[in-house]
């Protein structure tokens, strides 16, 4: 499998099943789709509200020939089944597969056919997104290495932030392509920046300047 990053704004996902595992899925995409969870139960509320994170839930339990029918109503950009019916997943895998929509099952582990979508474990510090998978295949480390990842990429967003806007200013005062990588390198590599990044965005511009200056005898 080869990772990729989709970007489900003004799209649709749509969900087969109300248990935790669809409610986790639903979650996830519900941060930036439309999701439409259709099963004949859904797990409880909790305090701290929809487990569904928003998604729009449809009380209904489509038997393997009605699949079609919600593939037109809500016309997905991916389908998960994640119903505790085998056979109907397996419809809802087909049809997504002869309409060439992407399918996630997520009652099957390790190997996948070809067009299957694996949802990756993921950390987010906007801009910057990491993400880890096992093919499926074990779920559990997905989620320890996605704690690890955690602590490692503490302050990317903000870094992403401010070399994207240093890169942008060295352009526009022409220094050279060459000079302006080395020196968004340089930024990157600081632990003075990273570490001035924990204090505010005003220090760490104070500090990128210096690395820049020492790079390429300009400041930011």
């Amino acid at each position: 499998m080869i990772p990729l990053l989709h970007d489900f704004d003004g799209e649709t996902v749509l969900v087969f099943g109300g248990g935790r595992v669809g409610a986790r899925k639903a979650r996830r995409f519900a941060r930036e789709a439309r999701v439409v969870v259709v099963s004949p139960e859904f797990v409880d509320v909790d305090g701290d509200g929809s487990p569904f994170g928003g998604a729009e839930l449809v009380r209904a339990a489509p038997d393997p020939d009605e699949v079609d029918g919600w593939f037109d109503r809500a016309d997905p950009a991916l389908v998960v089944a994640a119903t505790d019916d085998g056979g109907l997943n397996e419809r809802i895998e087909a049809v997504a597969r002869d309409r060439g929509v992407l399918v996630n099952r997520t009652d099957q582990h390790g190997g996948r056919d070809p067009g299957s979508v694996v949802v990756p474990a993921t950390v987010r510090d906007d801009p910057v997104v990491a993400a880890v998978a096992t093919g499926g295949a074990s779920p559990a480390l997905s989620r320890l290495l996605r704690q690890r990842i955690e602590t490692e990429i503490a302050d990317a967003g903000a870094m992403a932030e401010l070399t994207g806007e240093v890169r942008a200013e060295l352009q526009a005062e022409g220094v050279p392509p060459e000079e302006r990588r080395a020196a968004v390198r340089a930024v990157v590599r600081s632990d003075a920046v990273w570490k001035a990044l924990d204090t505010g965005k005003t220090k760490a511009r104070q500090v990128v300047a210096d690395v820049i200056s020492d790079v390429t005898g300009e400041t930011a």
